[in-house]
C-alpha cells in the first residue's frame, strides 16, 4: 500500500519525505507485530534485547557501558531494564571484585530457557515479514538502508 493511502494524505510528497515516512510507518508495523511476540511473556523488546546481547557474551557477565552500546534503542534506560529482568529472575547482577564501582550482568538459566522459547518465534516473525521479497531484494534492502542511516 502506498504511504500516501496509509497516513490518508493527497498531499503531493517529494521522495525523501516518502522514504522518511514509509519508514517510520514500517518500524511501527515491525514493533507492533514483534511487540505481539513477546506480549505473552511479559517482555518488552528492549528487554529481550537486553537478553540478546547478555546470551551473546557466551557466560561471562557484561557491564553496563556493554550492554548500552550493543542495544538497538541507544535511549534505553539499561539500568531500569535490568531492573525488571532482576524481578523476572532472568538475569543477575552483582558488584564487580575488581572494580567496585562497575555493575557485571549475566543472563540465569531461566533467561537462557526463555530465549530458546522464543527464538522460533521470532525467527517465523522474521520469515513473515522477508516473505514478500527475494533474497536479492533483502540484500538490496538491507544495502540501501544502511547507505541512508549512514549520516556524513
Amino acid at each position: 500500500m502506498r504511504i500516501e493511502d496509509i497516513i490518508k494524505s493527497n498531499v503531493t510528497m517529494d521522495d525523501a519525505k516518502k522514504v522518511v515516512l514509509n519508514i517510520m510507518v514500517t518500524q511501527n508495523v515491525l514493533s507492533e507485530k514483534f511487540n505481539e511476540v513477546l506480549k505473552p511473556y511479559d517482555l518488552s523488546g528492549e528487554q529481550y534485547n537486553v537478553l540478546r546481547i547478555l546470551r551473546g557474551q557466551k557466560g561471562n557477565p557484561a557491564n553496563m557501558c556493554v550492554i548500552q552500546e550493543r542495544m538497538i534503542a541507544k535511549n534505553s534506560n539499561t539500568t531500569r531494564l535490568i531492573d525488571k529482568l532482576l524481578l523476572k529472575n532472568l538475569v543477575t547482577r552483582e558488584v564487580c571484585p575488581e572494580n567496585r564501582r562497575k555493575i557485571e550482568v549475566l543472563i540465569t538459566e531461566k533467561g537462557l530457557e526463555l530465549l530458546e522459547e522464543l527464538d522460533p518465534k521470532v525467527l517465523e516473525n522474521e520469515k513473515l515479514f522477508a516473505a514478500n521479497l527475494n533474497q536479492k531484494e533483502l540484500v538490496e534492502l538491507n544495502t540501501l538502508l544502511e547507505k541512508y542511516r549512514n549520516l556524513k
